[in-house]
């Protein structure tokens, strides 16, 4: 997923597990010149609300192993991962990262949503559990935004 390895990028070229946020914006905007200092502080919200950095006193921390995480060599994001991601547009990407078509996924995603009378973001998870894909941490993300709406 290019947003965890623009995510990765900064911990794993400073070999820390924790950041102040003014390093990641570094990082990512002079460093690698992937993206301006506003665009790269955006980035970390994105992140942030996709469960990929946590903020703490110190700064920003991965919620992953960026270790775990290959950045291939000429690896330059894309502007898309600056805009935050749907509910039903995380599940499909896991989806889709399972192995499904994006087309069948979408088509039998609807057809749930009609048959079972939910939304779209609920079917999707239906969807994505039928077939054995976790994604338990965005249908509680998604759940904790709905109790705090």
């Amino acid at each position: 997923m290019s947003l965890r390895s623009a995510v990765a990028a900064p911990f794993l070229g400073r070999g820390e597990m924790e950041l102040a946020e003014s390093e990641f914006v570094v990082a990512l905007s002079l460093d690698r010149d992937w993206f301006s200092p506003d665009q790269a502080k955006r980035l970390a919200d994105v992140a942030v609300g996709e469960g990929l950095l946590e903020r703490t006193d110190a700064g920003l921390e991965p919620g992953f192993d960026p270790d775990e995480v290959t950045i291939p060599d000429g690896f330059v994001p894309s502007e898309d991962l600056l805009r935050q991601r749907s509910t039903f547009e995380r599940v499909l990407d896991s989806v889709v990262a399972d192995g499904t078509e994006k087309r069948t996924a979408v088509a039998e995603i609807n057809r749930l949503q009609g048959s079972l009378g939910l939304t779209i973001e609920a079917a999707a998870v239906v969807y994505a559990r039928r077939r054995g894909v976790d994604v338990g941490e965005v249908a509680e993300h998604a759940l904790s935004e709905l109790h705090e709406g």
